[in-house]
C-alpha cells in the first residue's frame, strides 16, 4: 500500500505531499493551506469538464468510424460536409493577431535549435540546459559530418589529420558568417583589437577588418590579448576562443583553439512523451528535477575517465565592448516544461469521488508552482527575463480543448497570485482535429500562445486512428509521400504567420530521429528552416550545435515575410486520407512491414516497461539507432492494427512477427546485464504482453494513444519488482 495524506478532500501520495510541503512551497510565499484549497477547487471544478472533452473525442471517433463503414468508396465532398455537420470541422474565426506579451527574445526575436529531453534524467536535463553554447570543433570531430577518408578516422588519441579537416570546415563557415574584407579566415595569423574595431592580420602581411564591423560585439580577457571574441549573425552569437596552451591553439597561426556556437536557444523539459511517469513516485522525480532547474540547484554526477564529475548549470557570459560597456549573454537554454495532455489520470492524487485526478491538471498546478522560484529570483540563474512561465501543452484535439487548457492556466495563475497570462502556452499541432482547425485553436489561446509546432509522428498516428475504418493505410514509408503531410506542414506555418507569430512567438518543426547520422542531418534539416520555422527539434546538444549552422544560412524572419504572401495550404489536402492506392502486396512485403513495425515497438516497449525509460535510441531492424518515444510507438502499433482490421495480415502473422522480432531485440540488448529477455518466456514477459496489447487492442485505444496500456503494464511491472 502507498502511504497517503488526506487534505482538502484530496488523497495525496505521501511522497508528493512531502515534496510540495518541504521542497516546492518554501520560498514561493504561497501558504500551504491556500495552495491545497485552491488546488482542490481547481480539481473539483475542472475535472468534469476534462472528462466531457474526452467523451466528445469518443463520440466523434464513433461517428467517423460509422461513416467510413457506411460510405465506401469515399466521396470527398460528402465526407467533408459530414465532418462539418458533426462539428469536427468548425467555422473559421475572423482574422486576428495574437496578443501575447512579455515573451523572451529566444522565442520571439531569435531563431535556432530546440532540444526536448526527459526531465526525469537529471544529467540529460543539465546537458540540455547547458547546450546554449556548443563547440563546433567537438561537434565536427566526433560525428560523421567530417568523413573518415584519407586517415581522418577518429581515434582515442587526437588525430591531427581529422583535426585539420575540422578546422578547415569551421574556417570556411566563418568566411560565410563573418567574412573579411580581404582574404579569408584560414589565412589569419592574428586577431587584434583597436579602440575602434577588430582587425585581422593575414599571412601575406595584409590587415583587414570584417565586411560587417557591427558583427563584432565584444571580447573576454584583455583588449591586448583577448581570450575570446564574440560575434553575431542572423541574431545568433558565435565565440572565437584563443588558447596558446591547447593542442589546437598551438598549431593555429592565430592561436584559435575553438569556435563555440550559440546552439540550443530553447529546451523543452519533458514530463510527457519521453518519460515513463505512472505514479506519485515517478511524478515527484520529474517535479524535483524541474525544481532543481528553477532554483539552479540541480546537479548530476557522472564518471568520466575514472573521475567523478559533478555537473551543474552554466553561468552567463559577461563580455566587454570596445566602448567600455559590459554585455551579458545567457549561458543557458530558455526552458519550457511540457505537461501531459488531457487524456491521462494519475494515482498521485485521488479526488473526493475516489477518482484519479487528470494528470494535466496535476502538471499545470505543480510545474507552475515550481516556476515561481524563477519568477521570484530564488536562483542565481534566471530562466525567463520577462517574468513568464512557459508550458508546452500537447495532444489537444481542436479549439475547445485549447480553450480548456487556457481556462486551466487562468485558474492556476489566480491560485498562485500571478498576473493573467503569466503562463504562456505552446500548442502542439499533432492531432488531426487541431490541424484542420488550427486558426481557431490559436484564437482560443491568443493572449498566451507562444509556440506552435508540428509533430509528424503523433500526427501520423492520429491520422491512422481517425480513419481506421476508411480502408488499409499505405505502407509507413509511403505515408510520408502522400499529400496531407506537405499540406499539414505548410499550413502550420501559413496559419502561424497569418496570426502574427513572426517575431512574437515560435513556429516549430519536428525531431531529427537519427542521432548518429549528423552528416545526413546537415544535408537535409535545412528544410525545416527553409519552411519558415524559427525553431526545430534536435536529439542532442551536438545536433543542436550542428543545426545552428542552418540558421546562419537562412535569415528566417526575412524568409517569413516572403512566405506570408504565398497561397495558403489547402485544408482539403490535409483531409486526404493516406490510404493505399492498391493492396497487391506479396507476402514478403507484408512480412517486411510487420517485422519493421514489431521490431520498433518491442525495442521501445521493453525499456519503457522493464526500466521506466520513456525515450531512448533504439536500434531498428537494420541496427540503425533511432530516437523512439510514445509517438513512434503510436504510429507502428496503429499501422498494424489498421492492417489487421482490413485483413491485410492475420493475427497469426503478427504474433509470429512479434516473437521473431523479440528474439532479435533480445540479441540487440544482450550486453545489458539488467535486461530481461522476452523470448525466454513470452507468456511471463510483461513487456512482450504490453507490446502485443498495443497492437491487438489498438483499435479500442482512445485516439490510438499508447499511454493507457503502457501505464497499466508498467504499474504491473513495478508491483512485480517491489
Amino acid at each position: 500500500m502507498v502511504a497517503t495524506v488526506t487534505i482538502e478532500n484530496l488523497t495525496v501520495s505521501q511522497c508528493l505531499f512531502d515534496f510540495i510541503e518541504k521542497e516546492a512551497l518554501p520560498g514561493t510565499a504561497i501558504n500551504s493551506n491556500h495552495f491545497w484549497q485552491q488546488f482542490s477547487s481547481i480539481i473539483n471544478d475542472l475535472s468534469p469538464q476534462n472528462k466531457q472533452l474526452l467523451l466528445k473525442r469518443d463520440d466523434l471517433q464513433a461517428s467517423i468510424d460509422s461513416y467510413h463503414k457506411d460510405n465506401n468508396p469515399l466521396n470527398f465532398s460528402h465526407y467533408k460536409k459530414f465532418l462539418t455537420d458533426i462539428n469536427y470541422l468548425v467555422p473559421q474565426v475572423d482574422d486576428f493577431n495574437i496578443n501575447t506579451c512579455n515573451v523572451d527574445n529566444e522565442l520571439a526575436l531569435m531563431a535556432g535549435p530546440q532540444l526536448v529531453v526527459p526531465i526525469m534524467n537529471a544529467r540529460f536535463a543539465l546537458n540540455a540546459v547547458n547546450a546554449r553554447w556548443g563547440s563546433l570543433y567537438d561537434a565536427l570531430y566526433g560525428t560523421d559530418v567530417i568523413s573518415h577518408e584519407n586517415g581522418a578516422q577518429p581515434d582515442k588519441a587526437y588525430n591531427p589529420v581529422r583535426g585539420k579537416k575540422v578546422i578547415a570546415f569551421a574556417k570556411e563557415y566563418l568566411d560565410q558568417v563573418i567574412p573579411l574584407v580581404i582574404g579569408n579566415h584560414s589565412q589569419a595569423v592574428s586577431y587584434h583589437l583597436t579602440e575602434q574595431q577588430l582587425m585581422v592580420s593575414l599571412a601575406d602581411g595584409q590587415q583587414t577588418p570584417l565586411k560587417n564591423p557591427a558583427a563584432f560585439i565584444g571580447f573576454t580577457g584583455s583588449i591586448n590579448k583577448p581570450d575570446s571574441l564574440i560575434f553575431t549573425h542572423n541574431g545568433l552569437h558565435l565565440n572565437l576562443q584563443f588558447n596558446d596552451d591547447s593542442v589546437i591553439g598551438q598549431e593555429d597561426a592565430a592561436g584559435l583553439s575553438d569556435v563555440v556556437l550559440e546552439s540550443a536557444l530553447t529546451t523543452i523539459m519533458d514530463c510527457e512523451d519521453s518519460v515513463a511517469a505512472v505514479d506519485g513516485e515517478d511524478k515527484v522525480l520529474a517535479y524535483r528535477n524541474w525544481l532543481g532547474l528553477m532554483t539552479g540547484n540541480l546537479t548530476a554526477e557522472l564518471n568520466k575517465n575514472g573521475k567523478t564529475i559533478t555537473r551543474t548549470m552554466n553561468n552567463d557570459l559577461s563580455i566587454h565592448t570596445l566602448t567600455g560597456d559590459t554585455v551579458t549573454l545567457k549561458g543557458r537554454s530558455l526552458m519550457f516544461v511540457r505537461n501531459v495532455g488531457h487524456l491521462m489520470t494519475n494515482n498521485a492524487i485521488i479526488d473526493s469521488q475516489g477518482n484519479e485526478v487528470p494528470e494535466g491538471i496535476l502538471d499545470a498546478m505543480i510545474t507552475s508552482l515550481i516556476a515561481l522560484h524563477d519568477l521570484k529570483g530564488n536562483s542565481e540563474f534566471s530562466n525567463s527575463n520577462e517574468g513568464s512561465i512557459y508550458i508546452v501543452k500537447p495532444k489537444m484535439h481542436g479549439p475547445e480543448e485549447v480553450a480548456f487548457a487556457n481556462t486551466l492556466f487562468s485558474r492556476v495563475e489566480a491560485a498562485l497570485s500571478l498576473p493573467q497570462n503569466t503562463v504562456k502556452m505552446g500548442i502542439m499541432d499533432e492531432e488531426r482535429r487541431t490541424s484542420v482547425n488550427l486558426k481557431n485553436c490559436i484564437f482560443a489561446a491568443k493572449d498566451r500562445v507562444v509556440f506552435i509546432n508540428t509533430g509528424f509522428l503523433d500526427r501520423t498516428g492520429d491520422e491512422i486512428h481517425t480513419s481506421m475504418m476508411a480502408g488499409p493505410m499505405a505502407r509507413k514509408a509511403d505515408i510520408k509521400l502522400t499529400p496531407w503531410i506537405g499540406a499539414y506542414e505548410d499550413n502550420n506555418v501559413d496559419v502561424g504567420l497569418a496570426c502574427g507569430f513572426s517575431q512574437k512567438a515560435q513556429i516549430g518543426k519536428g525531431m531529427w530521429p537519427i542521432p548518429d547520422q549528423m552528416a545526413n542531418m546537415i544535408a537535409t534539416k535545412i528544410n525545416h528552416v527553409e519552411a519558415g520555422a524559427n525553431t526545430a527539434w534536435v536529439p542532442s546538444p551536438t545536433a543542436a550545435t550542428l543545426h545552428a549552422l542552418h540558421y546562419h544560412r537562412v535569415n528566417v524572419f526575412d524568409l517569413q515575410k516572403q512566405l506570408a504572401k504565398r497561397q495558403p495550404a489547402n485544408i482539403d489536402d490535409i483531409l486526404t486520407i493516406p490510404l493505399a492506392e492498391n493492396t497487391n502486396w506479396n507476402e514478403t512485403e507484408i512480412t517486411e512491414e510487420l517485422d519493421n513495425n514489431c521490431q520498433g515497438i518491442l525495442g521501445y516497449v521493453v525499456r519503457w516497461i522493464d526500466h521506466g525509460v520513456g525515450c531512448s535510441k533504439v536500434p531498428d531492424i537494420n541496427n540503425v539507432g533511432l530516437m523512439e518515444d510514445r509517438a513512434t510507438l503510436r504510429i507502428s502499433s496503429q499501422h498494424i492494427a489498421n492492417w489487421l482490421t482490413h485483413d491485410i495480415c492475420t493475427i497469426e502473422q503478427v504474433q509470429a512477427s512479434l516473437e521473431k522480432m523479440a528474439t532479435i531485440v533480445d540479441k540487440q540488448n544482450a550486453d545489458d546485464k539488467s535486461y530481461e529477455a522476452m523470448s525466454a518466456n513470452f507468456d511471463a514477459s510483461i513487456a512482450f504482453k504490453a507490446a502485443a496489447a498495443l497492437i491487438f487492442s489498438g483499435v479500442e485505444q482512445p485516439n490510438g494513444y499508447t499511454e493507457p496500456l503502457l501505464h497499466q503494464y508498467r504499474l504491473e511491472k513495478k508491483r512485480q519488482l517491489s
